[in-house]
């Protein structure tokens, strides 16, 4: 594109971005992109219009990347959840989501798409809570693993438990899950917490830990980059289609970044992409 007045300013760029339909602009990026971008994430605040847009993604532990966003719509993360699992395919998937997405017409979602669910079970759906605990005091465990790790100053040590269960009014649920985390502290503190899970499928005690453990990668992996590395949290935009479009563009960027095979940070790696035009080449050649 001929630039014969330079480089546009801040504000035209703005302007660009409010003004382009999201739905549109997705679908107008390269197939590479498409294909590299395809949760569970809720911005809370005080004052509706002084906050970051309210977005629901959609991460592929597997792969570590990003494979979708969706707008909540009225600030409703449930809702804008159905709308990101309506729009995909996950057969031999397991979805994990928190407390919050334990629901049945999330399990319908889920299921419906082809997928199974971990979901995590909290005092929000107090009967299903009371009937798991007293599953799993009563009935004889399929399994039982523990794990133990020594990371951030503590010794955690990890005890899962599966218990198969047929009589719970849930939709697709097949079991049921415990994981007690007991952490040792580097003052000598000794803290423990139980974690509960419904599950559409029966899985072992060795794999509940992974699934559980691999749920947080969001957070380390995604959030914690969004913030840190690209700013997120700082962004002003704040009218019409610009912050989904931005936030999309962020999304693509850190894919490409965390596909590319050089062993840098992500923070080295912008950097570099700033300074040398080749190698900046060399990141987005690699996703085709």
């Amino acid at each position: 594109m001929p630039l014969p007045y330079g480089i546009a300013g801040h504000g035209t760029f703005s302007t660009v971005f409010r003004c382009l339909n999201q739905v549109a602009f997705e679908a107008a990026l390269p197939k590479p992109l498409q294909r590299a971008w395809k949760a569970w994430w809720r911005s809370t605040a005080r004052r509706y219009e002084a906050t970051p847009l309210p977005l629901v993604k959609v991460w592929a532990a597997g792969c570590g990347l990003v494979i979708g966003q969706q707008t909540a719509p009225g600030r409703n993360e449930v809702q804008g959840a159905l709308d990101a699992l309506a729009l995909l395919s996950l057969e031999g998937a397991i979805v994990t989501a928190d407390a919050l997405h334990c629901r049945a017409d999330t399990a319908h979602a889920i299921l419906s798409a082809g997928g199974d669910y971990a979901l995590a079970l909290k005092a929000n759906q107090p009967d299903l809570l009371a009937q798991t605990i007293a599953r799993l005091d009563d009935v004889e465990p399929l399994g039982v693993q523990t794990a133990a790790e020594n990371d951030h100053d503590r010794c955690e040590r990890r005890r899962a438990c599966i218990v198969a269960v047929n009589d719970i009014d849930f939709p697709g649920l097949q079991a049921i899950g415990s994981v007690e985390a007991t952490s040792r502290h580097a003052d000598g503190r000794l803290t423990s917490h139980v974690r509960y899970f419904l599950l559409s499928t029966v899985m072992s005690a060795a794999a509940l830990i992974e699934v559980t453990r691999t749920h947080w990668q969001i957070e380390n992996k995604l959030h914690w980059v969004l913030d840190v590395q690209f700013r997120e949290d700082a962004a002003r935009n704040r009218k019409d289609h610009g912050p989904a479009n931005i936030a999309l563009l962020r999304k693509i960027a850190l894919n490409l970044i965390r596909a590319h095979p050089d062993k840098a940070s992500i923070r080295r790696k912008i950097k570099k992409a700033g300074w040398d035009d080749q190698f900046l080449i060399s990141i987005i050649a690699h996703m085709r």
